[in-house]
């Protein structure tokens, strides 16, 4: 049995939907492949056959996987998650104390980390740092820099 790992219904929703575009489309236009080259006659001097069984082994592998993932996947319940502190979820609001630059970011399960977004990995430092803080509170987070002094600001859903 795989790992339980949690995720939003957002992110569930993305791993639903890129499975039924694996059994939909990719796994169908992979068995047209292998008829296609199995009708050129003798399989065993044919690439075009072998690439397309090859192709369709590892397509196999990721849906078993996703599969997997699925199964074991635990969706989180925001409304009853705690908001006076920090805890995967949270949006919050935090100062960097050296040099005055504020940042927010929301922290999600590590599956569906997006700096880009500003979402960030519960497993990443900063999140590590923030975890189970209040408003107010002053942490000291190690980073690959070095220590940087945080400030919680404000914390949200």
């Amino acid at each position: 049995m795989g790992e339980t790992k949690y995720y939003t219904e957002e992110g569930l929703q993305k791993l639903n939907d890129e499975l039924n575009q694996l059994l939909s489309v990719e796994r169908p236009a992979i068995t047209l492949q292998i008829a296609e080259a199995r009708d050129k006659g003798d399989l065993s001097e044919n690439a075009e056959y072998d690439a397309a069984k090859n192709a369709q082994g590892l397509l196999e592998l990721r849906i078993s996987k996703i599969q997997e993932v699925i199964r074991n996947a635990r969706v989180l319940d925001e409304s009853k998650l705690d908001s006076s502190k920090v805890f995967i979820l949270s949006k919050v609001k935090i100062k960097n104390l050296k040099n005055n630059a504020v940042m927010t970011y929301t922290l999600v399960p590590e599956s569906e980390a997006d700096l880009k977004a500003m979402k960030i990995s519960i497993t990443s430092p900063i999140a590590k740092g923030l975890l189970g803080k209040s408003v107010g509170d002053r942490v000291e987070i190690e980073v690959p820099v070095g220590a940087i002094p945080f400030e919680i600001i404000e914390i949200s859903r």
